[in-house]
């Protein structure tokens, strides 16, 4: 059984990490739509083709950097969650 609950939560991080970045891609493709790009290339003084792929890659990389951060908030909350049931025995212990 335990063999069961460890790998569901390694999937739990991840489908969370790869929803994260194909909703990160799914945003920096609409993003990069011609007439719906960022305003921000604009302000670096990049137009056109070329303000389409820095605002992709630019979204793409924020995608990565977000995923990253909730899958390891998800195995940080999880390990503390664990530290905590390993203790509860002791703290119900008379000694």
């Amino acid at each position: 059984m335990k063999f069961f609950i460890i790998n569901s939560f390694r999937l739990m991080v991840y489908v969370a990490y790869l929803v994260t970045i194909f909703a990160g891609l799914g945003l920096a493709y609409y993003n990069a739509v011609p007439q719906k790009g960022i305003a921000a290339t604009e302000m670096i003084g990049v137009t056109g083709v070329t303000a389409q792929v820095v605002a992709f890659v630019a979204i793409t990389v924020g995608a990565w950097v977000i995923a990253s951060v909730v899958a390891g908030l998800i195995v940080t909350i999880l390990d503390i969650r664990d530290d905590i049931n390993d203790r509860l025995p002791d703290a119900r212990r008379d000694d």
